[in-house]
């Protein structure tokens, strides 16, 4: 029997990870199936694990308020080693492009364990942005056994590195086999929100944001959070959803901007189900995170992703996606147009979604079983 240690720490990880691990339940006359998370996110982690009725098998619950990258490494490398030893997997399965992924990673290759990297060969080949993450994925690929890429372009990326075409598998992305199955629990039975919101946002057209990544620390948040009040401000018609993520970097610039402001809505970070019905329902989407990026086109929602570059080209390629950066004004222009241009909108929210068909965690355990 293959044993197979899928390790995850964060909200997206785990909104990805979700349908594998589901898919390897199927199969449990071949695959024993450990989880383990580290908890590098808590609160929002937890939200997801609720969702898709997951229960870990080892939690090392290793969050700490401003943690900085050096200790949060160094804590997964001291508290993940026995676990490994313990369970004495096969396979390890990672995801994306966190903290957790690269240390865990490591940890495996010390040990000489197998490691599949799920959502393997996105790169902007800029080593500071995303920041840690662009380091952190790059690290992975050369650790790696398995690369499930979810792209041609990430499979040709991964290629050029010198990762060999045998060991490269593309799947599709994960995220598109959660969203098809949360969007339609969320159409068939409505998600709890908070209180008065859909109220609130009733009659009006949804711009729905989030803003999160530490590249962004500082000024480039501040910019964003101008950008937002200048638009409600100027726009009757629409109203503002921000779930604001709980680090304090983030909070501390979108309420001392935004607080306060008419048809701004700041709330805390909302359970995945709650989300994805919000993304179902906006008119557009405002974000700098590279989940969204991939899930709002499967939804028929133009993006406009606010980074300066990105390691999800595909989307801009086919124009599902737009990047405007973290500037004030670019923000401001391109919604403006978006909200003002019928036949620009109905562009980018009919082209087709690059990044899978919903059947990527099927291909990645079918990959795994080769080696049952």
């Amino acid at each position: 029997m293959l044993t197979v240690l899928s390790m995850f720490g964060t909200r997206p990880e785990a909104i990805k990870m979700a349908p594998v691990i589901t898919e390897l339940a199927r199969h449990s006359d071949l695959v024993r199936s450990v989880t383990c998370v580290t908890a590098q996110h808590r609160q929002m982690l937890d939200q997801v694990l609720q969702t898709f009725q997951i229960c870990p098998d080892y939690d090392l619950d290793l969050m700490q308020e401003r943690q900085p990258l050096a200790q949060l490494t160094a804590c997964i490398l001291q508290a993940f080693e026995p676990i490994l030893i313990k369970v004495e997997p096969d396979w390890m399965l990672i995801q994306g492009d966190t903290t957790t992924v690269m240390a865990t990673s490591l940890v495996a290759f010390y040990h000489n364990i197998r490691v599949g990297h799920i959502e393997a060969g996105l790169r902007t080949n800029n080593k500071r942005a995303p920041f840690p993450e662009e380091i952190n994925r790059r690290i992975t690929s050369v650790i790696a056994d398995l690369h499930f890429a979810p792209t041609e372009h990430a499979r040709q990326a991964l290629l050029a590195e010198g990762i060999a075409d045998s060991a490269i598998r593309v799947t599709g992305n994960t995220v598109i086999d959660a969203l098809f199955w949360v969007r339609n629990l969320a159409r068939e039975h409505p998600p709890v929100l908070p209180s008065g919101l859909l109220e609130s946002i009733a009659g009006k057209r949804l711009i729905l944001v989030t803003g999160h990544r530490r590249e962004s620390f500082g000024e480039g948040l501040d910019q964003i959070c101008l950008a937002l009040r200048e638009l409600v401000q100027s726009n009757d018609d629409i109203c503002i959803v921000y779930p604001v993520h709980l680090n304090p970097n983030v909070r501390e610039p979108v309420f001392r901007i935004l607080q306060g402001v008419q048809r701004v809505h700041l709330i805390d970070p909302l359970p995945y189900a709650s989300f994805v019905y919000l993304m179902d329902r906006a008119y557009l989407i405002l974000t700098d995170s590279g989940g969204i990026q991939e899930e709002a086109p499967s939804l028929g929602k133009p993006v406009l992703v606010m980074r300066d570059t990105t390691e999800r080209p595909e989307g801009i390629e086919v124009g599902n996606v737009c990047l405007v950066g973290t500037h004030r004004s670019r923000i401001v222009e391109q919604t403006l147009d978006l909200l003002a241009n019928e036949e620009r909108y109905r562009k980018m929210a009919m082209a087709r979604n690059p990044y899978g068909d919903g059947k990527a965690a099927s291909r990645i355990v079918e990959s795994l079983l080769a080696y049952a």
